[in-house]
């Protein structure tokens, strides 16, 4: 055994919450010794893996676009639950595959690579779900060009509760900076502010923005607008409705209610722009901006 593989060894054992608390070095060096990246780092590979005997690749039928700590996980597993959608297992469900395209070129053979990363049996559909895409207004015009036929999803939660659950997500740090981790926080709540770019590449008629809070209380209803959009059976009901995935497992923060009222204010006018972008959005079920 080499010295390098007794040191991977001994990282490999090291509890994940200690990991998560070492520097960046020193975690992708545990990341290399037990597997690859996450989509979402640095060194993840970007070339698709190889096609499995009946498959056939191409664009993807959806994408998934946010918002993080809204039930994204939860509603993939949803939608990838109906007979005529394939999702292998082994592929996340998040690409995060135009993420570096925001310092390089983009080109055709960039396109087919990204259509590599969706094998699908002929008769079915395919898609991912990366919830830092609405947040990077490079990736509208690029994704215009690989999947200008793919329905975009969404789903959107009370910003101020989003905003509680965001601080608490298990990428979140001791050791990330507190402003850092505040600022990444807030933004992710200006939902309509994000999203409007993307009307601007996609129809209307290619966006279905769904309510967390109308997902959680009731999910039927919810996913058969989905399944519909997504021009699937709509009678199909999955088993396990209510099973949460990727729920907040980290202590989530107290909020003052002083800072919870100045948080609602400065949401305020982003949430009156998604209203309007989403004219059927419940603001009733928004406690904060009722």
């Amino acid at each position: 055994m080499t010295l390098r593989t007794a040191i991977g060894d001994v990282l490999f054992r090291v509890p994940q919450g200690v990991r998560d608390q070492l520097p960046r070095p020193v975690r992708d060096a545990i990341r290399r010794r037990v597997g690859p990246f996450a989509p979402w780092e640095a060194g993840f590979p970007r070339e698709a893996r190889a096609l499995q005997t009946g498959e056939m690749t191409g664009s993807p039928d959806f994408v998934g676009i946010g918002a993080q700590r809204s039930g994204t996980s939860w509603w993939f597993g949803l939608v990838v639950a109906h007979p005529d959608v394939s999702h292998r297992a082994t592929i996340h469900k998040e690409r995060h595959f135009f993420t570096p395209f925001a310092t390089r070129a983009f080109g055709l053979e960039d396109i087919e690579n990204y259509h590599r990363w969706f094998p699908r049996p002929e008769g079915t559909i395919t898609g991912e779900w990366t919830p830092d895409y609405v947040y990077q207004p490079w990736v509208p015009p690029l994704l215009a060009r690989a999947a200008p036929e793919a329905k975009i999803l969404m789903l959107v939660r009370d910003p101020v509760e989003r905003f509680l659950s965001g601080l608490a997500h298990p990428r979140m740090t001791r050791s990330s900076p507190l402003g850092d981790v505040l600022s990444e926080a807030v933004t992710r709540g200006f939902y309509a502010s994000a999203l409007r770019t993307w009307f601007d590449y996609f129809d209307s008629h290619q966006i279905l923005v769904l309510q967390y809070e109308a997902c959680a209380e009731d999910p039927v209803p919810q996913l058969r607008r989905t399944y519909l959009f997504l021009g699937l059976d709509a009678d199909f009901v999955p088993t396990d409705l209510s099973q949460r995935v990727s729920p907040t497992l980290g202590e989530k923060s107290s909020l003052d209610p002083d800072a919870r009222r100045r948080l609602a204010a400065l949401y305020s006018e982003d949430v009156d722009l998604l209203c309007r972008l989403v004219p059927d959005l419940e603001l009733s079920r928004w406690p904060n901006f009722r």
